[in-house]
């Protein structure tokens, strides 16, 4: 019972001592007040008086009592709202009889929610603050808050109770009032350009759009499977198809994997498809984007991310994705490019490994041990090979590679893109090989054929260009963070 506890007991023994007094604990009535923010703005003038004080200026403030301290017949509190903390003091004798001794002093404790009514006065040490002539309780708080000093430490409490993680660590709400500033700058970023922002389904009949692992339920009326969505990436295509020729969705994928740094199995993208455009505009918009974001949000491009510094000044560098794998992560050219060297590699240097991987996943294991964590400035990696890369479009110079790149900051896969397949009988073949691959290797991350998809594409879709950009590890960029669970409201968690 979660009410066992004995501090919760006695502040449930105060609020019926409220009611006894006539008073509601938990009354409806009570609206917003002047932001503290405002308040403290808006009586600045009060620093030119000299008593220091308006009483014929009357506010009514609400918020969370953060702090008071019972001094006889006065005191100080402190109460926070949505802009910040404010303080407030009490007289016994400017409240109405014996409300201070009896409601004030004995019922009133930090955690609850409060509204004050006074007017603004500067203390002796400088404070902005609010006489109260009235106070009134807005909302009983039973369970007590972390103690002041030692604050919420428990990190896995945090995400757990996300709501006391923000009451108690204000600066929890600026990453989530910033996230929201992120996600709305780049919505209007693609309206700006003629993208239209649609919704496709959450649910699907055949897991596609990406190599992941799904998530499977069960529709019981249809009697069917279903994959909750690794990514929108077909069904977005479907609509360029359909004539919708710049679209975007920003929207939850779902991954039945690990949990990290980097990593949670729901986590939101934006997707936007780009008719008459190739991979080289994609990443010309992607530029922008940045560019429009840092100055948006004000943000300094010479950005500090723990301890090391990113220039986001653009153009940002471009590299091959083979002379990435040989000049930056130093690996000897003849490894790369011949496939029974490459798996001897790979073997005699105990790294991860498959004897029926094709070159390409030789590559991408190269990649991601000896390339991928150096990669600290934004740099755009281009030309995967065609065979880990089966929804992208084939060069029309070298049919090895695709039209292909990924975008990489702080030693971490930000955004992924390409010109897009639009070739049905290639798309089938590709679908083809990535089933001919699960089933040689039980790779349960490899695509599955999805014959509508490929009936979408016979029926014509216009050149187009294509990109996902991750907007959890964006944040976690952009707000100095490291877990992708302190950029998440309420990350996924193990049972307690």
């Amino acid at each position: 019972m979660i009410f066992k506890n004995q501090y919760i007991q006695e502040r449930i023994k105060k609020s019926n001592q409220l009611r006894e007094l006539g008073i509601n604990p938990y009354p409806n009535s009570i609206k917003k007040g002047t932001l503290s923010k405002d308040f403290l703005d808006e009586c600045s003038y009060l620093r030119d008086r000299e008593d220091k004080k308006d009483e014929e200026k009357i506010y009514r403030l609400t918020g969370r009592l953060k702090f008071i301290r019972i001094m006889g017949r006065a005191s100080f509190a402190k109460i926070e709202d949505s802009s910040g903390l404010v303080q407030l003091y009490f007289n016994r004798d400017d409240l109405p009889k014996g409300y201070y001794n009896s409601v004030v002093k004995k019922l009133f404790e930090v955690g609850d929610i409060i509204e004050a009514v006074g007017y603004p006065f500067i203390t002796g040490t400088g404070e902005t603050t609010l006489y109260c002539k009235e106070v009134n309780i807005v909302t009983k708080a039973i369970s007590p808050l972390p103690e002041k000093f030692h604050g919420l430490q428990d990190q896995e409490l945090r995400y757990r109770q996300r709501y006391l993680d923000m009451i108690v660590n204000s600066e929890v709400k600026d990453t989530f009032v910033m996230r929201s500033k992120i996600v709305s700058s780049i919505r209007r970023f693609f309206e700006d350009r003629g993208f239209l922002e649609v919704e496709t389904p959450m649910m699907h009949p055949i897991p596609g759009g990406a190599n992941a692992k799904p998530f499977i339920t069960y529709h019981n009326a249809l009697g069917v499977d279903r994959y909750l969505r690794i990514a929108p990436e077909l069904y977005l295509k479907r609509l360029i198809v359909g004539g919708m020729e710049s679209v975007f969705e920003i929207n939850r994928n779902f991954r039945n994997e690990g949990i990290d740094a980097t990593h949670n199995p729901e986590f939101t993208s934006i997707e936007f498809y780009w008719a008459y455009h190739t991979y080289i505009e994609l990443m010309e918009l992607t530029e922008e984007l940045f560019d429009y974001l840092f100055t948006n949000l004000n943000l300094d491009k010479k950005l500090i991310y723990g301890d090391i510094e990113i220039d986001f000044t653009i153009p940002f560098k471009k590299i091959s994705w083979i002379d990435a794998i040989i000049e930056i992560g130093g690996v000897s050219k003849d490894i790369p490019t011949d496939r029974e060297k490459g798996l001897s590699f790979l073997k005699e240097n105990n790294l991860k490994y498959d004897d029926n991987w094709t070159i390409g996943y030789i590559q991408a294991e190269l990649f991601d041990e000896f390339v991928e964590s150096k990669l600290i400035n934004p740099i755009f990696i281009t030309d995967y090979p065609i065979d880990i890369s089966p929804l992208a479009r084939r060069s029309d110079t070298n049919p090895d590679i695709t039209e292909r790149f990924e975008l990489f900051i702080a030693g971490k896969e930000i955004a992924n893109g390409f010109s897009e397949l639009n070739d049905p009988i290639d798309q089938y073949e590709r679908f083809k090989s990535q089933v001919d691959a699960k089933e040689a290797t039980g790779d349960d991350e490899a695509m599955h054929m999805d014959s509508d998809f490929v009936k979408a594409l016979s029926y014509g879709m216009t050149p187009t260009a294509g990109e996902g950009i991750g907007i959890d590890r964006l944040i976690m960029l952009l707000t100095n963070k490291h877990t992708i669970r302190d950029v998440i409201l309420f990350p996924a968690m193990r049972p307690e």
